[in-house]
């Protein structure tokens, strides 16, 4: 194992309550791109100061995952590289089962950790499996099988690591789980909580959105339209029926699910942000 042929990417935004254990779980001998969707140049200093190992690039505004990823993976020079969320730690062994799998299985495109069982009809602890898709919170690359461009930028949040499975799987490529490869992930923790609200809000308008847009890329717009209009059914009368009620806080998450799939049915670009301090 040659940790100096894996680069590590994490893109950040208001993260600095979580990236810090992450870094600290990583092989100071990785190299670790750090894209932190801002101009939080005090962000950038502290973390190259703490980190010797760790390139932070400022993207200047928030350009969500998939550009953000796009940006740290093009920078990568190694043999693979490690997509991060920054509420993860990397487990013990984890690194050198990693290196351990891309050596039995040299075809890989695509190597994700220990993951829900239950998801996997021919899971077993003790076996890599072969799968059509993991989950985005860490994902390891064989860089020589991608071309510059790898996840799909127009989306912001959600369906990005289902799509660029779906990607890899009609090119005939590779995906596996590794159950022995831990690496722990908080979920909906990347962001601080310090705007619990406007966050819930963001995350509703992009589902919605990005909903609709997978279904369409891949099923045309009519099969995307029938599978999305009973959520535009609901979220339309919700947010009415909350206005009357005067429950402000469930008016606007169902208001912002029906924004995200009017834009998205519109072919509007993925434009709501979060209104964070």
């Amino acid at each position: 194992m040659n940790l100096k042929d894996l680069s590590v990417i994490i893109t950040t935004f208001k993260s600095e309550d979580k990236i810090y254990t992450c870094l600290n779980s990583i092989p100071q001998k990785v190299r670790i791109f750090v894209i932190e969707n801002s101009n939080n140049n005090k962000f950038k200093q502290e973390l190259e100061s703490k980190h010797s190992n760790v390139e932070c690039i400022l993207t200047g505004e928030n350009k969500g995952y998939s550009v953000a990823n796009n940006l740290g993976l093009s920078k990568v020079t190694t043999k693979y590289s490690l997509v991060l969320n920054p509420d993860t730690i990397i487990e013990k062994n984890a690194i050198e089962n990693f290196f351990a799998t891309a050596n039995n299985l040299p075809d890989f495109w695509l190597v994700g950790p220990n993951q829900n069982q239950e998801e996997y009809d021919n899971y077993d602890k003790d076996k890599i499996i072969e799968v059509n898709n993991l989950k985005g919170f860490a994902i390891f690359f064989n860089m020589k099988k991608f071309n510059k461009i790898f996840f799909d930028e127009n989306f912001f949040l959600y369906f990005e690591e289902i799509d660029l499975c779906k990607k890899v799987k009609k090119e005939k490529g590779k995906i596996y789980l590794d159950p022995k490869i831990y690496i722990s992930h908080e979920g909906g923790s990347s962001v601080n909580l310090s705007s619990k609200d406007e966050l819930e809000k963001n995350r509703n308008w992009h589902w919605m959105w990005s909903t609709f847009y997978f279904h369409k890329k891949y099923k045309g717009f009519l099969i995307a339209f029938i599978i999305i209009f009973p959520k535009l059914f609901s979220s339309f009368f919700k947010s009415i029926f909350y206005a009357i009620i005067f429950n402000k806080k469930t008016r606007n998450i169902y208001f912002h699910r029906l924004s995200g799939i009017i834009n998205s049915i519109l072919g509007k670009k993925s434009w709501h942000r979060p209104r964070l301090d």
